[in-house]
């Protein structure tokens, strides 16, 4: 019986399969694919735009008092260029799938889902709440900690994942065996590193949860806020010394987190994240979320106090590796289609569950071989990240 041969189709399709596999952080967050792209295809740098939610204001009394809505986006570009680039002959190509996945296309995709989940997993540090529990082994306090920030933020109870690093998980287990225990659920082929549902999570353990170092300033940081009624994406402090680090988690005094709905003060002071690296004196601080006091888009209670103290999370110069809490629609990660060349031996491009993948195989005359590439096109960003926390522990 003649060979089958191995079509450019069932090896993208299979590549697919196995790069959705291995991705437990983008397998888990809200993916979007652009359709507009798939006729002409996507050059590096375009731009998506995503909705948030509308807000509103609640009228007291029977008459109508309606603001007008404006409708907010965030951009989020797909600038990200990835692949593999691999060889294999026509012998390659009679090999059963499962062989040839073995031996080609599992070590080439296992690499570029690293290297895709540790760009993603950089949105960790645009995540403002954190669960303080620096120089202590996580345990089951600090995981509900984390659910009340994400509640807090309206997220649904649905969809709630964790992404423990390597510490973490080794501490969490400890501290909680005896609790996972097998079920019909377990049966179910799960994504690499999947460990078990609790409290409302899906936990999973990731290597590539990225390391951040907190700048100079100690948690009482010596800076104080300098002027009355200041709102938006930065605030002015007097001068000091100390740096802060992107990725910084800080507060300010007077300045407290509201219900999101009700606008209700909560008693708790809004926690705030450095967005731009800050060599110190007097000057701005770079924060993210903006501070608005009023409106449908009311996050605090009022400014800053004039004069109050900037409290930092954590201690100066300190290295973190945080485990992640997030609700499915905090982050998005967004592919597209990628140009398809004329004149090839062999091209074909696929989409899986909101990833797009472009294979292109060509002879080299010169060399006198098949040279072979797999490429994503992708970019990401932290559309809702109120629906996310960080746990810093150890």
């Amino acid at each position: 019986m003649a060979n089958t041969l191995l079509t450019v189709d069932m090896i993208t399709r299979k590549a697919l399969v196995v790069l959705h596999q291995n991705l437990n952080f983008v397998g888990n967050i809200d993916r979007q694919y652009d359709s507009s792209f798939a006729n002409a295809g996507a050059q590096i740098g375009d731009t998506l735009r995503i909705r948030l939610p509308n807000q509103y204001t609640v009228r007291t009394g029977s008459t109508w008092s309606a603001p007008d809505i404006t409708e907010q986006s965030v951009s989020l570009a797909v600038n990200r260029y990835r692949g593999v680039d691999m060889n294999f002959s026509d012998q390659d190509l009679t090999l059963k799938i499962e062989d040839f996945s073995d031996r080609h296309i599992v070590p080439a995709m296992s690499v570029l889902a690293s290297h895709i989940e540790n760009d993603a997993l950089s949105m960790c540090n645009s995540v403002y709440q954190a669960v303080n529990n620096v120089g202590v082994a996580i345990g089951t306090r600090n995981v509900n900690l984390a659910g009340k920030a994400l509640t807090d933020g309206l997220a649904p109870p649905s969809d709630r994942n964790i992404i423990l690093n390597t510490t973490d998980r080794v501490d969490f287990l400890e501290a909680t065996k005896g609790l996972f225990q097998d079920s019909t659920a377990i049966k179910q082929q799960y994504r690499e590193g999947m460990i078990g549902r609790m409290g409302g999570f899906d936990f999973y353990e990731n290597t590539l949860v990225p390391t951040s170092t907190t700048g100079t300033a100690a948690s009482v940081t010596l800076y104080t806020v300098n002027g009355a009624t200041q709102t938006g994406a930065a605030i002015t402090v007097a001068v000091g010394t100390l740096t802060f680090a992107v990725g910084d988690v800080i507060t300010f005094v007077g300045c407290n987190r509201v219900h999101p709905e009700t606008k209700a003060d909560t008693g708790v002071l809004q926690q705030f994240v450095i967005t731009t690296a800050y060599a110190g004196g007097a000057g701005n601080l770079a924060i993210s979320p903006s501070i608005v006091t009023s409106g449908a888009r009311q996050n605090v209670s009022a400014s800053p106090t004039n004069g109050g103290a900037v409290v930092k999370v954590g201690a100066a110069s300190s290295v973190y590796k945080p485990s992640l809490a997030f609700h499915k629609d905090a982050f998005t990660f967004a592919t597209a289609d990628l140009p398809m060349p004329k004149g090839t031996d062999m091209a074909y491009r696929s989409v899986m569950d909101g990833i797009s993948m472009r294979m292109i195989r060509d002879f080299d005359s010169v060399n006198a071989r098949y040279i072979t590439r797999l490429d994503v096109l992708y970019g990401y960003v932290a559309q809702r990240p109120e629906i996310a926390c960080r746990i810093l522990s150890n």
